[in-house]
């Protein structure tokens, strides 16, 4: 089995603190910015940041749909890391500063791929396919944290 990597990034107008704590909010903000690719959303236990359980269905292909079930930890600052207790998929999420007034958001899922001409096609597809759900997440995160940032809309 080799593994499966999927990365984006995105650099947004709000400083990190902003982005990172509106990302870390399980209970009210993550699910605002999730596409129709995930379903039946649940936060089990706490809802910010380290400590959270949240279960939620990923709708990868038109085929694949993954029961996920994540222990959220922060093991460093500017730093979210779900481990699938269904799977081996971590996704790690880090925040960072990215100038004045701005930060870079930069998730990054692993997993372990099958084997065999199916794992082939999942290493060869799947990065793209997360990568381009993961973008729509990542857009929605900038129009929550710029909105939220002096000069924003809602400032």
């Amino acid at each position: 089995m080799a593994q499966v990597e999927a990365t984006t990034e995105r650099v947004i107008a709000a400083k990190a603190e902003d982005v990172f704590d509106a990302l870390a909010d399980y209970k009210d903000t993550r699910p605002t910015l999730l596409p129709a690719n995930f379903s039946e959303y649940q936060v089990r236990e706490g809802g910010d940041g380290d400590g959270t359980l949240v279960h939620w269905k990923l709708q990868a292909t038109k085929k694949r749909v993954r029961d996920c079930l994540l222990e959220v930890t922060e093991p460093s600052d500017g730093q979210l890391v779900e481990k699938d207790r269904n799977s081996s998929m971590v996704t790690t999420w880090v925040v960072t500063p990215a100038g004045e007034g701005r930060s870079k958001a930069v998730v990054t899922t692993v997993w372990d791929g099958a084997s065999g001409v199916g794992g082939f096609f999942e290493r060869t597809f799947a990065p793209k396919g997360l990568a381009a759900i993961y973008d729509q997440v990542l857009a929605k995160l900038a129009q929550v944290a710029e909105n939220k940032a002096p000069g924003g809309a809602s400032a």
